[in-house]
């Protein structure tokens, strides 16, 4: 998933492509075969709550997975980037940002600077030129399909992304969200089935209980709904998506009630590293009404309530191992229906763990200090095209304050006694001291919005 961290143009609808090298899949002979067969049952707690909510299938110690039954995770689209937070500047030519080189769309090398224009022409040898993935829009995201094999150079036309009908839809706009994660995509996944899933608040209070049932498991994901006719559905590798019936209190029985729909997309990046994408979507009148940037700071507030703790929660799993996950877990609950679902899919179909290929070797890098790994410029706001806009008016606002105050400040000591009145002394005076704290204040509302907001649970 390493071209999540590259930057490419993308021209829809055609397919552009962009690569770097051929990932390999790992040698999957040591994942187990389960015995069973997937059928339509109720997630049911024990009486005694010492075992997890359902069990783990019996598995043969020796058996492998038929091929059939492993799931390739380079043959899937995987989403890259919201088309409304891309540079606007761009697409333009890819260009060596060291030797100038320039290519073109499709990988091939157009000019070479240090070669000279009358001799041969080397930028057109097989070696100059660069890998491509095949990309596309679709949503209003960008998409990739993470091989390089020549084989899928036209798979647009074979396969499609993931058909999401509430994102197809007419009449509805989107509020999207971005943020990169420093955890893995496995723990982002499992961390948003247990919020849309679980109705307890991050004040720890509102927890009732959930009876849900599952509708259908398979390779290609799950869906389970509970008595309030609420559905949440898996899409296989790391798509999310809830529909909520939200009732309004004293409300229920007198009109339908509104269907409210979350739909996360946990892109895998690499071990200790993933991004967050949720898409809302909301009908265009309602729209109209919402601060996105005020929207995205509440969000980066959820996803900051729990980041060190899933941080050191996935170096426990690690540690554990990928089979043996319900050692440091206790689910005991038909609330963590979706968690086990999703746990149970991927030792079934992928040995316990996700495929990185040759990329790399499965360890989680350090973690950093404290206001680098709570980051919010560089992990949401810089690449967030309303964010950033809010960040650089706000920082604009300080700017002007501090200045005004320096230069009233500059104009009342140069004008001679006498020249301006006491009062206008006086105005002036308190309107630069008004400026210069209001520039402090804006300060450190910028640097706790925009920067680093550390979050201790215990005192929210």
């Amino acid at each position: 998933m390493e071209a999540l961290r590259t930057v490419s143009s993308v021209a829809p609808p055609s397919i552009t492509r962009a690569h770097f090298s051929k990932p390999h899949l790992l040698n999957l002979t040591q994942y187990r075969k389960s015995t069973s067969k997937s059928t339509k049952y109720n997630v049911i707690s024990p009486s005694v709550p010492t075992e997890p909510a359902a069990p783990p299938e019996e598995e043969s110690e020796t058996g492998i997975l038929d091929q059939e039954e492993i799931f390739d995770w380079f043959s899937h689209w995987y989403a890259l980037m919201p088309v409304c937070d891309l540079d606007k500047r761009a697409p333009r030519g890819m260009k060596c940002v060291y030797h100038g080189w320039c290519f073109g769309g499709s990988g091939d090398c157009k000019l070479i600077p240090q070669a000279p224009l009358d001799g041969p022409p080397v930028h057109s040898f097989p070696k100059a030129c660069v890998g491509v993935y095949p990309s596309t829009v679709q949503y209003g995201i960008v998409w990739f399909w993470p091989n390089t094999d020549p084989q899928y150079k036209d798979i647009l036309t074979k396969k499609k992304p993931p058909y999401i009908p509430e994102l197809a839809h007419p009449s509805y706009a989107f509020q999207t969200y971005y943020r990169d994660i420093p955890y893995g995509s496995c723990v982002l996944i499992i961390t948003r089935l247990t919020q849309v899933s679980c109705t307890v608040k991050i004040d720890r209070e509102g927890g009732t209980p959930i009876d849900m049932k599952i509708e259908y498991s398979h390779k290609d994901g799950f869906a389970t709904t509970n008595q309030q006719d609420c559905t949440w559905s898996f899409v296989s590798p790391y798509i999310f998506k809830s529909n909520i019936q939200n009732y309004t209190q004293g409300e229920l029985g007198q009109k339908a009630p509104e269907e409210v729909v979350l739909i996360f997309f946990c892109i895998p990046v690499s071990p200790g590293n993933s991004r967050l994408i949720t898409v809302i979507p909301r009908h265009l009148w309602v729209d109209v009404f919402y601060s996105k940037w005020r929207n995205h700071m509440i969000q980066n507030l959820v996803v900051d309530s729990d980041l060190y703790l899933l941080r050191i929660q996935e170096e426990k799993l690690l540690e554990a191992g990928p089979l043996n996950w319900q050692k440091v877990s206790f689910v005991p609950t038909k609330a963590d229906g979706n968690v086990v679902l999703f746990r149970k899919w991927l030792k079934k179909y992928a040995g316990g763990q996700f495929d990185w290929g040759t990329k790399f070797n499965g360890a989680l890098p350090p973690i950093p200090h404290r206001e680098q790994f709570f980051d919010r410029y560089w992990s949401h706001v810089v690449n967030c095209s309303t964010c950033n806009g809010a960040y650089k008016r706000f920082k604009a606002l300080e700017i002007s304050l501090q200045v005004f105050s320096v230069a009233s400040t500059a104009i009342m000591a140069a004008t001679k006694p006498g020249m301006i009145s006491v009062a206008a002394r006086t105005t002036v005076a308190v309107a630069a001291i008004l400026c210069f704290g209001g520039s402090l204040w804006l300060s450190r509302f910028i640097y706790k919005t925009f920067h680093f907001h550390d979050y201790n649970h215990a005192f929210k």
